[in-house]
């Protein structure tokens, strides 16, 4: 979700004259989730980059709690599964929005528009898409084309591919040595099997 800048901070919200005045392009990268983060820093520089990333794993992490959950139930069920999924990841992405919508209003004094806009669907649509490829794997453990199970399986690993992804984003820009990139990359993943833990334990008692 979107942080308000502070009063002093220069506005980055894709509304002044060019682009970004003063912000260099981002080169293109080869995964798509990087082709996405470049076209969102052009267009709405580093603080919507930083929403973009948190909605993800927001999302993310919420979407693998459900399917960890489902997975440790005694009778799974196909279409409880999915609309669990679903709606769960739906849920996450709207607060999301409705949090960016309240945050900008609070901060700028009048209600998003023009390019606004632009930023706050990328940013909820980086939080819907954490649920494309689970979301169909559930759907072909539905179908029977697969076994549930196994559908299941591969959509805990997909999401926890999404978040080391995401943990390499961001450290691969910043500007530390090597060992201190792999350290804070160590860290991150850490916190991510805590989070992932208490929000598991949240949903089971």
């Amino acid at each position: 979700m979107m942080t308000p800048a502070s009063a002093d901070e220069p506005r980055d919200d894709g509304r002044s004259g060019s682009a970004h005045d003063g912000l260099e392009a981002a080169p293109e990268g080869g995964s798509s989730m990087q082709r996405r983060y470049d076209r969102l820093f052009n267009t709405g520089g580093h603080r919507a980059v930083g929403a973009y990333l948190r909605e993800r794993i927001y999302a993310t992490f919420t979407g693998l709690a459900i399917v960890l959950v489902v997975a440790g139930s005694d009778h799974e069920d196909a279409d409880h599964a999915l609309l669990a999924l679903l709606f769960g990841v739906l849920g996450i992405t709207i607060a999301g929005l409705v949090s960016d919508m309240v945050s900008h209003l609070a901060v700028e004094g009048e209600f998003p528009h023009g390019a606004d806009w632009v930023v706050l669907i990328r940013v909820a649509g980086g939080g819907l898409s954490t649920v494309v490829v689970p979301g169909g794997l559930m759907l072909l453990g539905w179908l029977e084309i697969i076994d549930l199970s196994t559908a299941i399986s591969a959509a805990a690993i997909v999401y926890i591919a999404t978040l080391g992804l995401i943990g390499w984003l961001a450290v691969r820009r910043s500007h530390a040595r090597w060992w201190e990139r792999a350290v804070a990359l160590g860290i991150l993943i850490g916190l991510g099997f805590l989070v992932i833990a208490l929000q598991t334990l949240a949903k089971l008692v």
